[in-house]
């Protein structure tokens, strides 16, 4: 088992082109219909066999058992019937708590590279229950590209790639207490929809309508000012700085613009990191990176 090769996978992070919501779920989830779109940002992976199971990561804040590595790692081994360990090193890149889908797409990725490190031949159907299990983003990372979400997460339609553009991250320092919770316990039935912008944005991606770059929007947008202290501000401060068409990053409180292209891209982001805003430059990254 030493002897064998490391294998190392990207963790993509994630943008919602949209995000609706279209009430709460008897469940107490609420129910979404969102158009997902991985982003060249990612985190690392690096699996090796062990006879145990352990991770590494260099944010060590995020070393503990509730990672959701760890957690995806072990309900892999139990549905297996108790599979060799593994060596698991976690390389993190995309910003924490941030709207991204950072550790969900970790979990995604320790799940499908598991299943080739231990030989298990799991399609990814197979996962998406386990995937389900670990969170409402993580069913979308085992596929990544462009797809409907619908439910509360665990409903994914591949979709056709979305028109390739660049985005540009804005990342404040910013943060409230249990916020994915928060921000839905925040959203009033006025704000919830019956999803016709993602259906309109769905409509034109199957028509390879170049347009569909331009149908963006996230229900958190209208909360996001009232719940994250100083967030008017810094949005303000992007608009100053040349960002004009901005949305919430999932649940926030990064914000995200797409730009003309890579040139203008990489100006904006010399100006924002020039004045101390973290700032990233992406792109989408289609089915399988």
């Amino acid at each position: 088992m030493s002897g064998a090769e490391p294998l190392v996978l990207p963790a993509y992070a994630k943008l919602n082109l949209t995000l609706e919501v279209l009430g709460r779920r008897p469940d107490g989830y609420h129910e979404v219909r969102s158009v997902l779109q991985t982003i060249d940002l990612h985190d690392t992976l690096t699996l090796e066999p062990a006879s145990t199971l352990d991770l590494h990561c260099d944010r060590s804040e995020l070393q503990g058992d509730d990672n959701l590595v760890l957690q995806a790692a072990r309900l892999l081994q139990k549905m297996a019937g108790g599979s060799p360990g593994a060596r698991i090193t976690l390389h993190k890149r995309i910003p924490l708590a941030a709207g991204l889908g950072g550790g969900s797409s970790d979990a995604a990725a320790a799940l499908l590279g598991l299943n080739r490190l231990w030989g298990l031949g799991l399609a990814a159907g197979d996962l998406a229950p386990l995937a389900a299990q670990l969170g409402s983003d993580v069913p979308f990372f085992l596929q990544g590209g462009t797809a409907l979400v619908e439910g509360r997460g665990e409903v994914v339609v591949p979709l056709p790639s979305a028109p390739p553009r660049w985005f540009l991250l804005a990342r404040p320092p910013l943060t409230i207490p249990n916020k994915t919770r928060t921000m839905y316990a925040a959203l009033k039935p006025f704000m919830f929809s019956q999803g016709e912008l993602t259906q309109a944005l769905v409509d034109r991606l199957f028509r390879g309508d170049p347009s569909a770059a331009e149908l963006l929007g996230n229900a958190f947008d209208l909360v996001a000012p009232a719940m994250y202290a100083g967030f008017d501000e810094f949005r303000l401060r992007l608009v100053e700085l040349g960002l004009r068409v901005l949305h919430l990053a999932g649940a926030g409180p990064a914000l995200f613009a797409p730009v003309e292209d890579e040139a203008r891209g990489r100006a904006l982001q010399r100006r924002l990191q020039g004045v101390g805003v973290e700032a990233y430059l992406v792109k989408a990254v289609s089915h399988g990176g």
